[in-house]
């Protein structure tokens, strides 16, 4: 996301108003709901995070320890342990 100068794109008299409410701070304009994008699905995130939960599901299911899938991928027992409880529900 990136920030636009209100003076470059809104008129004067929107402007002045907009001031009366939040003057010199920085507002989120929110997308309209028919723009909106789910999570993941600009940089496909979510079918990383997928395949990245399965492979560790796969390595528990082998034998591999929670300290050592934590070490693998740079995760913390507590994230490791949410995966493997989350990808066991929706076998």
């Amino acid at each position: 996301m990136g920030y636009k100068n209100a003076i470059c794109v809104l008129p004067d008299n929107l402007i002045a108003a907009i001031q009366q409410h939040i003057d010199g701070e920085y507002l989120y304009i929110p997308r309209k709901i028919e723009n909106k994008k789910v999570w993941g699905e600009l940089k496909n995130s979510r079918q990383l995070y997928a395949e990245r939960n399965a492979a560790i599901f796969k390595d528990y299911k082998c034998g591999m320890t929670v300290e050592k899938l934590a070490n693998k991928y740079y995760l913390s027992p507590k994230t490791v342990y949410k995966i493997l409880s989350m990808m066991k529900n929706n076998k």
